[in-house]
């Protein structure tokens, strides 16, 4: 991957619609991660909803990013997925997420681009209900606060953490 960027920039991206149920947890868990950082120097939190390949710059700009959204990967509701890297699907293939035929289409365009960040981590949850809906279903619910974990522990992997937040 060709790195031309100039400054370090941390990236954690929550795609999804929280108009229908726990596709929207992506977006839950980087308001919960916002709740608790609130602008944080280290990284940056932004709730990128459905806004596909309007993303397209940020991801662009980014050195390091973790994707969390509702991934579908066959698994029982409420299992949390890691991919890193080369291990996300960027082109065609299996569709994990509800997200990721656009998704996948702005990390094969930074791809194309020589744009896509160095460091990349996907963290999702196994949805239960896809169904139109305000609100998680108590699974995913109960997930969020170990997703939430794993962003951290990786934010803490590339040191952007604030020192003390640091696990």
């Amino acid at each position: 991957m060709s790195q031309t960027k100039k400054d370090r920039q941390v990236l954690v991206l929550g795609i999804g619609n929280i108009l229908n149920t726990d596709e929207g947890v992506g977006v839950h868990a980087v308001r919960t991660l916002q709740e608790k950082y609130g602008e944080p120097e280290g990284f940056r939190l932004l709730d990128g909803g459905t806004l596909g390949l309007n993303l397209l710059p940020l991801v662009d700009d980014a050195t390091h990013l973790i994707i969390m959204d509702a991934v579908d990967a066959g698994k029982p509701a409420g299992t949390i997925i890691e991919l890193q890297g080369e291990e996300i699907p960027l082109f065609g293939g299996a569709k994990l997420s509800e997200h990721q035929l656009t998704f996948q289409e702005v990390l094969g365009l930074a791809l194309l681009r020589q744009t896509i960040p160095e460091h990349l981590t996907l963290l999702g949850v196994q949805p239960e209900s896809l169904a139109i809906g305000v609100g998680m279903s108590p699974i995913v619910q109960e997930a969020l606060p170990e997703l939430c974990d794993r962003a951290e522990k990786r934010l803490a992997a590339w040191q952007a953490l604030p020192v003390s937040d640091n696990r």
